[in-house]
């Protein structure tokens, strides 16, 4: 018997010590690119060229210095922050009103198939399938060269999902709670964003995430639909910056993707518990 429990304690170490080896081995994949990223960005040019080699008393912001100073990457950052706050704003105006709607028997009025039809033809669809006839659409109606075909862009991809992944949260919620509401003296307006919006709030915290990510790191309708240099978003800018001259500054580069990286990293640091919590219960969902 003495031998059974040492042989099962054993497999239980093994087990425990497999696992940390496979957690340690996929922190370190995904650790490492982000690592190299910000080593590259504050390393003298010797160290890039020496690839793994990092002096600590070499390192230098010069950089992010030239990338601010010199490329102007300041009116990307504010472009790409208007652009990704202003789709993430309107998406979920009209997202989670839509929503509630379709989770609620009392509004339908029959739009519960043609939107989720008009959903499902939108996430089907790759996101390069709408750049002609946006382009178009928008030279006619004479809104090219500044933000907004951009914005609205973003909006049409982030809308639909919004849509779909919010649905389910006001699904689960008992009306029972409304009823109560309503008892009190609440009306409609009141209960969505006093009573209903607090407990949904995991569930907007994740998609609110989603959607800033999408137009945030958005490229091909920028690249398409920007004209001007004064236009440019961040990712934009960092494959301008890839192709200057020929020559690919690394060093450079990589500063530019840092500063990329910083939003999400507060974004996700701030609301890290609420996304646990919204992923992990969208992730359940039908």
């Amino acid at each position: 018997m003495t031998g059974k429990n040492s042989l099962a304690r054993l497999k239980k170490k093994f087990i425990f010590i497999l696992k940390g080896i496979v957690l340690a081995i996929i922190l370190f994949i995904t650790l490492f690119p982000i690592l190299w990223l910000v080593k590259t960005s504050v390393a003298s040019t010797e160290d890039i060229q020496n690839g793994l080699a990092f002096n600590i008393k070499a390192v230098n912001f010069s950089q992010y210095r030239q990338l601010f100073v010199e490329k102007g990457f300041d009116t990307a950052l504010k472009n790409s922050l208007i652009n990704s706050l202003s789709a993430l704003v309107l998406s979920l105006s009209f997202g989670l009103t839509t929503a509630y709607i379709l989770a609620r028997k009392r509004f339908r009025f029959g739009m519960r198939k043609p939107i989720t039809f008009w959903i499902l033809l939108v996430r089907i669809l790759p996101p390069v399938a709408f750049v002609v006839p946006l382009y178009t659409l928008f030279t006619k109606l004479g809104l090219m060269g500044g933000r907004m075909p951009v914005i609205l862009s973003c909006i049409l991809i982030n809308l639909p999902l919004t849509i779909w992944f919010m649905v389910s949260f006001f699904e689960e919620l008992p009306e029972a709670i409304e009823e109560s509401g309503k008892i009190d003296g609440a009306n409609e307006w009141q209960l969505f964003t006093k009573i209903v919006l607090p407990l949904v709030l995991p569930g907007i915290a994740a998609i609110s995430m989603l959607s800033f990510m999408y137009a945030w790191n958005e490229y091909t309708y920028s690249v398409i639909l920007t004209r001007s240099p004064e236009n440019y978003t961040i990712p934009l800018a960092l494959s301008v910056l890839n192709t200057e001259d020929n020559v690919t500054n690394f060093g450079l580069v990589s500063a530019g993707g840092v500063v990329s990286f910083i939003p999400i990293f507060i974004f996700v640091v701030f609301a890290q518990n609420y996304l646990i919590s919204g992923l992990s219960s969208g992730a359940v969902k039908e």
